[in-house]
């Protein structure tokens, strides 16, 4: 574990950096967009690379060395960051240029994150995976927590360009923590074919793993409609309080404040407890917690009350994707986790942008508008979300959230997911030895 928890430090360093800028970011772009389009699209052109990544992945991940993917993620994130801070102190920085380093930073950071994934069954013991997951979201609540009340202080005093420096510290303390660790490489499979042939064997792989397990796949696809209603209302999320605030942002980095200290409870709560046996529980209940808490997001008008509904919502998040995690650490082969789960992630990445790059427009060219004052819509809910700006992003919040809720609940009837252990039974580490 001492292994974790060396990469875990710097990663939580590098993270509350990540964060500070992104939030900084979004306030600037706000500041000269006032439309939630534009940082949809920062999100969407983060993504897209990712799909590229998670096709190489798997090939690259079981065959380099790790920790050079490792260190090659935080390097490049950090080279992005000084690409942004120069365009702002020249004055040259614009939208698009955070498209561009959003997809540059992404394609690599997701690399890292593959990588990361596939390391934890060598890194660790089989019965700290849940443990382990949740410590990701413990990292997440207190990078949640410090980052948007950091850089909400920070942002009237330095500026964009103090925290963009700031960032760069913790990327240099991320790439020092992994460099001085042993990363394990898996015991690699005998390779027999040709480089051209293994590689599409290798693309193909992960493919043919799931098809023959569909009990996998049952998993995955419920775990991607709640990534797409997720993805779709993080999207508009902070421009949603902006327009409701008034945007004020202290409002903002109070919410996601909260969200981060929920977070940490619920990931500090699952890390000493270490989760059921049927870890399905936590993945479909958490799911629709998470959920139901931003369909109140929406619906609720008074920042006081987001400060709690934030929290629980918090809460919860670390619920479904630690168990969801586990549920894959345990079930699959590690020495294909590599390949297994840039499959995973593509299949992912292929959804996600067009829940992402909808969003936005969505926000504004048909939510915005039917609940404008006088419109018919506006008629019918402004009783419920108000009129005017920020009204129709609380409709679509509370929409999409009502949807997951109820397909998170029409999960516990799928007979697959009623007997996980009986379908799928865990690979047992033991083989490895054999």
């Amino acid at each position: 574990m001492l292994t974790f928890l060396i990469i875990w430090t710097g990663q939580l360093a590098s993270l509350i950096g990540s964060e500070m800028t992104n939030f900084a970011v979004t306030i600037w772009a706000w500041e000269i967009t006032e439309q939630a389009t534009p940082l949809s699209l920062i999100l969407f052109f983060s993504q897209i690379p990712r799909l590229i990544a998670s096709l190489l992945g798997g090939s690259v991940i079981d065959r380099c060395n790790r920790k050079v993917l490792l260190m090659l993620g935080d390097g490049v994130a950090g080279l992005s960051t000084i690409a942004i801070l120069i365009l702002f102190l020249t004055d040259h920085l614009a939208i698009w240029h955070l498209y561009l380093t959003g997809a540059i930073n992404g394609f690599f950071s997701h690399f890292q994150t593959l990588t990361l994934s596939a390391s934890l069954s060598l890194i660790v013991p089989k019965k700290h995976y849940t443990r382990v997951s949740a410590m990701n979201g413990v990292q997440e609540g207190v990078a949640y927590i410090i980052a948007p009340m950091s850089a909400g202080l920070l942002y009237s005093q330095i500026g964009l360009s103090g925290v963009l420096g700031l960032d760069l510290v913790t990327f240099i303390v991320a790439i020092a923590s992994i460099f001085f660790v042993h990363i394990p490489q898996p015991q690699p499979k005998p390779d027999n074919q040709g480089i051209k042939k293994q590689f599409y064997q290798d693309i193909t792989f992960g493919f043919h793993y799931l098809h023959e397990r569909p009990t996998l796949l049952i998993i995955l696809g419920f775990f991607i409609v709640y990534l797409l209603i997720l993805n779709s209302n993080t999207a508009i999320l902070s421009p949603m309080i902006l327009a409701r605030s008034g945007g004020d942002e202290t409002v903002l980095g109070v919410i996601q404040m909260a969200f981060g200290v929920g977070g940490l409870f619920g990931a500090t709560v699952i890390s000493i407890w270490g989760g059921t046996k049927r870890q399905i529980h936590e993945f479909l209940g958490g799911m629709a917690l998470q959920l139901g808490f931003l369909m109140l997001l929406g619906l609720i008008k008074y920042p006081l009350l987001w400060i709690a509904i934030a929290w629980f919502g918090g809460f919860f998040s670390l619920f479904p994707s630690s168990a969801y995690q586990a549920i894959w650490l345990s079930k699959v082969d590690p020495a294909v986790q590599g390949r297994v789960f840039a499959t995973r992630s593509l299949i992912i990445q292929i959804a996600l942008p067009f829940a992402i790059a909808t969003s936005g427009p969505l926000a504004d060219h048909i939510f915005a508008p039917a609940m404008k004052q006088g419109a018919p819509l506006a008629n019918l809910l402004g009783g419920i979300f108000g009129t005017g700006i920020g009204a129709g992003m609380a409709l679509q919040c509370s929409l999409l959230s009502a949807i997951g809720v109820l397909i998170s609940l029409f999960a516990y009837r799928v007979h697959r997911l009623q007997h996980l252990d009986t379908y799928l039974p865990d690979y047992d580490l033991k083989s490895l030895g054999s």
